[in-house]
């Protein structure tokens, strides 16, 4: 059962690392948080995604902290804006994560807690890339993913693993299947009755926000 969390207070950051541009982030992390969730957004989204803010909330109402930030840097997303590109990247999203969560481990008020990712869409073959290159990370969830873009990658992850994808959204549904069979770790498709692609039919979002912090509370323990 989920525990109401102390109200948490919302702090923009940096996160800067060597050889990568600077990101902007919003963290919310109660004193006594259980777990951090890193958020690795979509196609053509940024940290003020309002689905992701959403479930955000309601992992805070569950005793997480997060951090939502930005993928890409202003100029990039400018690009991206024209030409599409960048939001499939892979290798780029994968190593901007890396480098929020090697951040996120050298924070003192942060390297004491159990790691987990949120992907949507793009960013969740991202998530997957870089939970298989950090062990550390224990848990993953994507909404309306494309783990497929993953790749070879997905064999190497061994962080606990939902995938949530709507009933109403038959590819990308496909594409998890398959992805779900490459999987060694624990893992789970869990399909969202009447749900197309971005979640927006009512109460699904909601259902969303409850799967993903009902798995991340049992995956990042405490």
């Amino acid at each position: 059962m989920r525990a109401m969390a102390a109200a948490t207070s919302a702090t923009e950051v940096c996160i800067a690392s060597s050889g990568t541009p600077t990101l902007r982030g919003i963290l919310d992390v109660a004193a006594h948080a259980r777990g951090l969730v890193l958020f690795a957004h979509g196609s053509g989204s940024s940290r003020f995604s309002p689905r992701n803010t959403f479930v955000a909330r309601q992992l805070h109402e569950a005793g997480l902290g997060t951090l939502l930030f930005d993928l890409l840097t202003t100029d990039e997303e400018r690009i991206d804006t024209q030409t599409r590109e960048l939001r499939f990247d892979i290798g780029l999203l994968t190593e901007r994560l890396i480098c929020a969560t090697h951040w996120a481990q050298t924070e003192s008020r942060l390297r004491h807690l159990a790691l987990g990712y949120f992907g949507a869409s793009t960013g969740a073959a991202a998530a997957l890339c870089a939970a298989a290159r950090i062990p550390s990370v224990a848990a993953v969830v994507s909404r309306g993913g494309r783990p497929d873009l993953a790749g070879s990658e997905l064999a190497r992850v061994r962080a606990a693993t939902l995938l949530i994808v709507g009933g109403h959204d038959p590819e990308v549904l496909m594409l998890n299947r398959q992805a779900l069979a490459q999987l060694s770790c624990t893992a789970r498709l869990q399909v969202v009755p009447g749900a197309t692609h971005l979640f927006e039919e009512p109460g699904t979002l909601e259902l969303v926000a409850s799967l993903a912090a009902d798995w991340f509370v049992e995956h990042l323990g405490g």
